[in-house]
């Protein structure tokens, strides 16, 4: 029922794929499992330091707060996913609340509606949240073609990414 869902899909296994070549910890929230069903065969989660199932819209829960108070010199979060107007919306807004920069990757995040993905995202920029594309976050994670990975990161970004809907209203 998520618009574009195929795109997202692509799009976030190739953010999974650049946090496992630069070493970056994956934390995991599934939404209801039992009723809205697990994370899909397509997303390889290997290598995820958590995955949890949680009720609450928001992905804080306690677990993720001690995850991430393990990781040294934690200063931002990357969030992609579903859907956009709730659980991306409340927990970027709980994480800038603790003083966390936020990145959302506007092509990996979608939501059953255009219109409800649309003003999330706006609502989420004005706030403070840097609301970006994949291909922008794995290039500013790596920040300099002399990086170690650089090439490895260059290979997953060679196809552009699918426009996830993004351009319909341009």
């Amino acid at each position: 029922a998520i618009k574009y869902f195929g795109d997202i899909i692509s799009v976030g296994q190739r953010l999974l794929q650049g946090a496992r070549l630069l070493g970056i910890p994956v934390i995991v929230t599934e939404q209801y499992p039992k009723g809205l069903g697990s994370t899909v065969q397509e997303i390889d989660l290997t290598g995820a330091k958590l995955v949890l199932h949680k009720t609450k819209f928001s992905m804080v829960l306690p677990e993720v707060e001690a995850a991430l108070a393990e990781i040294p010199g934690v200063r931002s979060v990357v969030l992609f996913g579903v859907e956009t107007h709730v659980c991306i919306q409340q927990t970027a807004l709980e994480l800038i609340g603790r003083g966390l920069e936020v990145h959302i990757v506007a092509d990996a995040t979608s939501s059953r509606s255009m219109m409800d993905r649309m003003f999330a995202l706006e609502r989420l920029a004005r706030t403070g949240i840097i609301v970006t594309t994949s291909e922008a976050i794995l290039l500013q994670l790596v920040a300099d073609k002399e990086h170690p990975k650089f090439k490895e990161i260059q290979n997953l970004i060679k196809a552009s990414a699918p426009e996830s809907g993004l351009l319909s209203k341009v």
